[in-house]
């Protein structure tokens, strides 16, 4: 059987969602309609955290790095996935592939660790809020943001490099709409154990121990919530803990399903609509649930829209709509 090195491959083609032709243009849609709508929410948020002097505050300068994460993370598997299908080629480069390959694990490790720090941060200002300028002071934010992105950088690059060392068996088609690394491990001809294990460390580092430390904060800050007299303030917080926690269990969890499955487990076609999910879904829910709910972004964005002549005539127009519902 013919092996060739990963790197000396030219190019691959992708399966995408082939073997569903009937449904094919409507997960197109779909795919697209999320991409938009993330791609929107979060340049959004970006804008107003840095307009707004009254976000510049440490929960807000989070939203911003995770805003800018997901754009990247998003725009690296779904723009290639829809100029594909647009084309009608279904083809990149080998070192497409192994760009796309190293963001998609740079982002998403990078996700999974800024998240739980998020946690942290929210936990400090509701449970030990006299102390929470001095414990997430500036430089302690730099740190944390500089910290979350060293370390999904790092681990991606030790992943990548690993995977593009490896042999494959002539066979150049991955079953996937993407350059995911455990569809390109499908190609593999050779003992791919020292990977695997590799992939089992550093995925148990960036999947469950964040999770944990996600819980754990939660616990903490739903314990403090108990202890607020009002019924309406208590009910406003639980629902924003439930928000924030939905999309926290959605990410984590269909990432967890992927990644920590056994190796024995053939599920390639399911894995791609849990990818959709996790690339997808999580990072157009995000400046939804953690942003755009929120009454200071509410008010920044308002703020914004006033200050823009279409803006203000947008606003005056919704204005109008509401009266007239009310009416």
């Amino acid at each position: 059987m013919f092996q060739a090195n990963l790197t000396s491959v030219t190019f691959f083609f992708f399966l995408g969602f082939s073997h569903y032709p009937k449904v094919e243009v409507i997960i197109f849609a779909l795919c697209l309609l999320m991409y938009l709508i993330s791609l929107l929410g979060n340049i959004i948020l970006i804008s107003i955290t840095i307009l707004d002097s009254h976000l510049h505050k440490p929960m807000y300068f989070f939203l911003s790095n995770l805003a800018f994460l997901d754009i990247w993370y998003t725009s690296s598997a779904f723009t290639p996935m829809l100029t594909n299908f647009v084309s009608g080629k279904n083809t990149i480069s080998f070192l497409g592939c192994a760009t796309q390959m190293y963001f998609s694990l740079a982002m998403g490790a990078t996700e999974c660790v800024l998240l739980s720090l998020m946690a942290y941060d929210r936990y400090v200002a509701i449970c030990n809020p006299l102390r929470y300028p001095i414990i997430m002071n500036k430089r302690v934010c730099v740190q944390i943001a500089a910290g979350s992105w060293m370390t999904g950088c790092l681990t991606a690059l030790v992943e990548a490099i690993f995977v593009l060392q490896l042999s494959l068996c002539g066979n150049n088609t991955i079953n996937h709409f993407a350059c995911e690394i455990l569809a390109v491990l499908k190609l593999v001809c050779m003992d791919t154990s020292i990977v695997e294990l590799l992939m089992l460390v550093i995925t148990t580092l960036i999947l469950p121990m964040p999770m944990l430390l996600i819980c754990i904060s939660y616990a903490f800050i739903l314990s403090d919530i108990l202890r607020i007299s009002s019924v309406d303030g208590r009910s406003k917080a639980f629902s924003t803990c439930a928000a924030h926690l939905t999309v926290v269990v959605l990410f984590f969890g269909t990432a967890l399903s992927m990644y920590l499955k056994p190796s024995a487990v053939d599920s390639q076609e399911i894995d791609k609509f849990i990818a959709l999910v996790y690339g997808g879904l999580t990072p157009m829910l995000n400046p939804i649930i953690y942003s755009l709910r929120n009454k200071d972004v509410k008010a920044a964005v308002k703020k914004l829209l006033i200050r823009n002549p279409f803006g203000a005539v947008l606003i005056s127009v919704l204005n109008n709509i509401r009266a007239s519902t009310l009416i």
